[in-house]
C-alpha cells in the first residue's frame, strides 16, 4: 500500500520487496555468523592460553575432561605397525606433504591415542610412500593435545588404502579411526612436542584463521551493506506524488 511522505510517495513492488527481504535476511545472518566466530576464537585464545601454564599426565579414563590445547605427558609405546599419513598437509612455507601420525599405546587402562609426529615431504613419486618407522620401545613423551585437522569442505570418506599401512587418509574423522583400528580410541590428538625425539617438522603454534578482530570487522561490513541496501530499497521505491503509480 502506497504511503504519503509530503510531497512523495512510498510505493515498492511486491517482487522488489521480497526479493529485498531475502538478500537482507542473509546479509544479516552473514553478519551475525562473524560475530560468533569471533566469539569462538577468543574461547580458543583463552584455551590455548590457560593449557600452556601446566603439563598434566593423560590417561584412558580423563581424556574427554582435558580441554584442548592442554599441555600433557603420556607414558607408553608407539605402534609403528598402523601409522597413518594425512594427505594434503602444507607446511608452514606451503609445501606439499604429510602429517604422521602414530598410535600410542598408554601404560595406564587400555588406551590408544594418535600421535602426531610432524610434517614430512612428499616424495617425488607420491605412489613411493615416506619411511616412518619408530622404535616400539616404552618411552614418556610431552605433547599438546588438539583436534583433528578439519578441512573447509570434506569430500568423501577418509580411507584411501583400507589394508595397508601406514595407511594414507584426507581429514578422517574420529569415528573413521575407531573403525579402522578396530579398537576404541580416544577423543584427543597429541601433538608431539618440538625437543621429543622421533619426530618431523613441527611448528605446533595456535592456528586459529583469523584473528577475532579480523571476523567483527567482517561482520561490520555485512551490517554495513544490509543499511545500503535498505537505503537503497527506501530511495527506489520513493516517488513524486503526481506520479502515476499504476
Amino acid at each position: 500500500m502506497p504511503v504519503r511522505i509530503r510531497n512523495r510517495v512510498f510505493a515498492p513492488g511486491l517482487l522488489g520487496t521480497a526479493l529485498t527481504v531475502l538478500v537482507l535476511a542473509g546479509l544479516t545472518n552473514l553478519g551475525f555468523w562473524q560475530l560468533r566466530r569471533a566469539d569462538e576464537k577468543r574461547e580458543l585464545l583463552s584455551a590455548y592460553a590457560a593449557g600452556q601454564g601446566n603439563r598434566v599426565p593423560l590417561t584412558s579414563g580423563d581424556a574427554s575432561d582435558l580441554p584442548r590445547y592442554q599441555q600433557a605427558s603420556a607414558s607408553g609405546k608407539y605402534e609403528s605397525d598402523r601409522q597413518l599419513l594425512l594427505d594434503n598437509m602444507p607446511s608452514k612455507t606451503g609445501a606439499p606433504g604429510f602429517r604422521v601420525m602414530t598410535p600410542f599405546r598408554l601404560d595406564e587402562g587400555d588406551g590408544l591415542v594418535l600421535v602426531d609426529r610432524g610434517w614430512i615431504p612428499v616424495g617425488p613419486d607420491r605412489l613411493v610412500l615416506p619411511g616412518i618407522d619408530v622404535d616400539g620401545n616404552h618411552r614418556e613423551i610431552r605433547a599438546m593435545l588438539d583436534v583433528l585437522p578439519r578441512p573447509g569442505v570434506r569430500l568423501g570418506a577418509a580411507d584411501d588404502a583400507a589394508g595397508i599401512w601406514p595407511r594414507v587418509v584426507n581429514f578422517p574423522q574420529h569415528d573413521e579411526l575407531v573403525a579402522m583400528y578396530g579398537e576404541p580410541l580416544l577423543q584427543p590428538v597429541m601433538l608431539l612436542d618440538p625437543a621429543e625425539e622421533a619426530g618431523y617438522e613441527r611448528a605446533w603454534a595456535a592456528r586459529f584463521g583469523f584473528e577475532p578482530e579480523r571476523h567483527v570487522g567482517y561482520a561490520i561490513q555485512w551490517f554495513s551493506l544490509s543499511v545500503t541496501l535498505l537505503v537503497l530499497y527506501f530511495v527506489v521505491n520513493l516517488k513524486p506524488a503526481n506520479r502515476d503509480l499504476n
